[in-house]
């Protein structure tokens, strides 16, 4: 964890005078003063509903020693202007807590993150992708584990802000850093890839997702491949084979490549995959004339391409095969779609972290592998834009295949409860609903033993709140 002095340095541009500052480790970094503890760093930024400044005092009554600040705040704290330069560093010890002010606190953050980054000799590994970025990142770091001390992002900790969170947690420990990278604009990942120095750059698909906000599918992949142009030479980009524009992004890299996919073409490749419900996935990884077989605890078919990216950055990183395959068993890495305990003894498929029409359909084709009842609760999929009519129509149709009883909510997901009637799906079996509380109740009335429910939606729907009201209570 970055210190009190690096801290200086990285923002002051020169190292302040030891006397003066107090060798003193962060706990940890937090942006919620509700997380600070004794001995954290609070970076006070100024969000859409909130400003960080108001809880500067919060943080530091539970313990936090400093903090970065745009403004000086009328509080019992040390003040130290790194505004203007060069830093006049004052001639007395400062006292704690200490408030660093500087022009922009998120510039601020991401400048120490790129700072204490390059005072470690670490690989890191960055994940981008439309879908599946969080449960990869997870496998990658739970194989990389096997062997070297790594560091990973915190939950979904994988934009401007969270990154550089991640990476003042660096450690002389740490031999290995696993980064998630999202975006929702040009260059926002060409930025993350400036500040962490990734060697590996793993690239899992490209999809219509954010593409209210970018336009077209040309370019998220062009956003997506800022991570492959940002590989040193002697790097490694990580491509799914299966996805034409991810194997395109060959050409945009000077790093090796290596393919990962379904197709024997690819580097590492999978086949006679075999679903087993909640007990995971079986199939055969082939690797330079080995064939491994492998059964993983993750749920669904798709998720052997989570396995094969995992296990690719396994293989680039010198890892054996007993080592990749005891990072894949680690049942921790599943952390989007869980299967939880419901009432009347139903249960359920908690994916609802977020939606789009690919994880979406994924979602599905997993609750089709399960017997009994299958009821599907689905929320409107967001920031899909011009795709937004066409990838709601498309899960109506799969629901169809798969569901027994449809439930829909709110007016997005009406076109899938639409679409669901017009390609024959009994009217009797399709339930449409404004509110998450008009749903919760229609599912107390009609939930039974043997009832698998799959609950997903856009995260601004909260569709956990779901969950939560028809999960079993011990």
């Amino acid at each position: 964890m970055i210190g009190l002095r690096e801290l200086f340095e990285a923002l002051a541009g020169e190292k302040p005078p030891e006397s003066i500052i107090p060798p003193i480790r962060f706990s940890k970094a937090v942006i919620d003063s509700r997380l600070a503890e004794e001995g954290s760093l609070f970076i006070a930024l100024k969000g859409e509903n909130t400003d960080g400044h108001l809880f500067i005092q919060e943080a530091f009554d539970r313990g936090a020693i400093a903090a970065l600040v745009e403004k000086a705040p009328d509080l019992p704290c040390s003040t130290f202007d790194l505004r203007a330069k060069p830093v006049r560093w004052p001639e007395e010890r400062i006292k704690l807590p200490v408030c660093l002010l500087v022009p922009e606190t998120l510039k601020a953050l991401q400048e120490a993150a790129a700072f204490w980054r390059r005072q470690h000799m670490v690989r890191v590994i960055g994940v981008t992708g439309s879908v599946g970025k969080t449960t990869t990142k997870e496998l990658i770091a739970s194989v990389l584990s096997r062997r070297f001390r790594t560091l990973k992002s915190y939950g979904n900790y994988n934009n401007e802000i969270g990154l550089p969170l991640t990476l003042l947690h660096l450690g002389p420990e740490h031999e290995r850093v696993v980064l998630e990278m999202g975006m929702y604009a040009l260059g926002e990942i060409a930025l993350l890839a400036d500040i962490a120095l990734p060697a590996i750059g793993v690239v899992t698909c490209v999809e219509p997702v954010h593409l209210e906000r970018l336009g077209t599918i040309e370019k998220i992949a062009q956003a997506k491949a800022e991570l492959v142009e940002a590989l040193p030479p002697d790097g490694v980009a990580v491509l799914n084979y299966d996805d034409e524009r991810v194997r395109a992004m060959k050409e945009k890299t000077k790093a090796r490549v290596f393919y990962y996919g379904l197709d024997p073409q690819a580097d590492l490749w999978a086949d006679d995959i075999q679903s087993e419900g909640l007990g995971g996935v079986r199939f055969r990884f082939h690797y330079g004339g080995e064939v491994i077989h492998a059964r993983i605890p993750l749920l669904g078919r798709h998720s052997v391409h989570t396995a094969l990216a995992a296990a690719a950055v396994g293989l680039v990183e010198g890892l054996s095969w007993g080592e990749i395959m005891a990072g894949l068993k680690d049942t921790s890495a599943q952390v989007r779609l869980m299967a939880v305990r419901g009432i009347r003894d139903s249960t359920i498929l908690d994916d609802t972290y977020n939606a789009s029409p690919p994880s979406t359909l994924a979602a599905l084709s997993v609750l089709g592998e399960l017997p009994g009842r299958r009821i599907a609760v689905l929320g409107d999929m967001l920031e899909l834009g011009s795709y937004e009519e066409e990838g709601h129509r498309k899960v109506g149709r799969k629901a169809v295949e798969v569901a027994s009883i449809l439930i829909t909510v709110g007016p997005r997901a009406r076109i899938i409860a639409q679409e669901a009637l017009s390609c024959g799906m009994p009217s009797d079996k399709v339930h449409s609903f404004e509110s998450r509380e008009e749903a919760v109740a229609f599912l107390m009335e009609i939930l039974e033993p043997g009832d698998v429910v799959l609950v997903k939606g856009s995260r601004a729907m909260r569709m956990e709140e779901i969950v939560k009201a028809i999960m079993a209570r011990d």
